[in-house]
C-alpha cells in the first residue's frame, strides 16, 4: 500500500474512533424511534468539512495582523444567530449552538495549524490578504446550511446508529473532498456533539 493511502487510512480509522467513542454515551441512552434506512449525516458532514476549508481564508486574512484567532464578541454572534435560526426551524436551539462550538473550535484548530506552518516556513506563507467581510459573509452562508442539515437530522441524531452513521459520513466526506491531515483533523473536532444528547 502506498504511504499516503495508508496515512490516509490511518486518520479516517482514528477519527472513526473518535466518533464512535463520543457516540457510545449517547448510545446508551433511552433509544429514541428507528430513523429512515436511507438516512445519512453525510450533507451535515460535509458542511462541516466546507466549513474547515474556509478557514484556510481566515488564517490568510488574520496573517500578519492584531486579529487574534480567539475571537469571543464574533463566537458569541455566531451562536446566537444560528440559536435563533434553529428556533425559527423548529429545531433545537440548544443541540445547534453545541453543535457550532465544535465549529468554532474546529476553525482553530486550522488556523492555528496553518500559522505554525507558515511559521516554519514563511515561504508558504500567503502573499496576498482575503477580505475578512466577504469570507464571513461565505461562513454565514455555510452556517444558515448547516443549521437546516441540523433541523433535517435531528430524528436520526437521536437514534443509537447516530455514532456509526457519522462516521461513514465522516469518511465519505474525507475521501471526497481529499482533505489532507490538517483539515481531516479539524474535522474530527467539529463532530463529536452531532451525536450528543441533552441531559435528562
Amino acid at each position: 500500500m502506498r504511504p499516503h493511502l495508508s496515512a490516509r487510512h490511518a486518520l479516517i480509522a482514528a477519527l472513526a474512533t473518535a466518533v464512535l467513542a463520543t457516540g457510545a454515551t449517547a448510545a446508551t441512552a433511552a433509544p429514541a424511534g428507528p430513523a429512515p434506512a436511507h438516512a445519512s449525516l453525510r450533507p451535515l458532514v460535509d458542511l462541516a468539512a466546507e466549513r474547515v476549508l474556509v478557514a484556510d481564508e481566515v488564517a490568510a486574512a488574520k496573517w500578519g495582523t492584531d486579529s487574534p484567532i480567539d475571537d469571543p464578541a464574533r463566537e458569541r454572534e455566531v451562536l446566537d444567530a444560528v440559536a435563533r435560526q434553529a428556533e425559527e426551524l423548529g429545531a433545537d436551539p440548544e443541540a445547534t449552538a453545541r453543535i457550532f462550538r465544535d465549529q468554532i473550535e474546529a476553525s482553530k484548530v486550522v488556523q492555528r495549524g496553518l500559522y505554525r506552518r507558515w511559521d516554519a516556513d514563511p515561504s508558504q506563507a500567503p502573499t496576498e490578504r482575503p477580505d475578512l467581510g466577504r469570507i464571513r459573509l461565505e461562513i454565514n452562508r455555510i452556517n444558515g446550511e448547516l443549521v437546516r442539515a441540523i433541523a433535517d437530522s435531528a430524528a436520526v441524531r437521536e437514534t443509537p446508529s447516530c455514532a456509526g452513521r457519522l462516521t461513514a459520513g465522516a469518511a465519505a466526506v474525507i475521501h471526497g473532498r481529499h482533505l489532507d491531515a490538517l483539515h481531516t483533523v479539524a474535522l474530527g473536532r467539529s463532530l463529536p456533539s452531532v451525536c450528543e444528547r441533552a441531559e435528562p
